[in-house]
């Protein structure tokens, strides 16, 4: 049996999680994660505006690139 170790992140969700196993907890962490996570794209996205490297039409050809599609 291979095991597993935990970075330090994971190993204090998990210890996070041991407190309070319910559903609502869990949901009310999914949506902190979710807008920390948004915030940290929302600075870098407006960094990158500010310094010009994305703009509109970068963005209008993004929205028809098929993402999911292997390089």
């Amino acid at each position: 049996m291979e095991t597993t170790v935990f970075n330090p992140t994971q190993q204090h969700l998990l210890k996070l999680f041991a407190h309070d196993n319910s559903e609502a907890f869990a949901r009310e962490i999914q949506t902190v994660l979710m807008r920390h996570f948004q915030e940290k794209l929302d600075r870098e996205a407006d960094r990158l505006w500010d310094e010009g490297i994305l703009d509109q039409a970068k963005l209008d050809a993004i929205r028809t690139e098929d993402l999911h599609q292997k390089h």
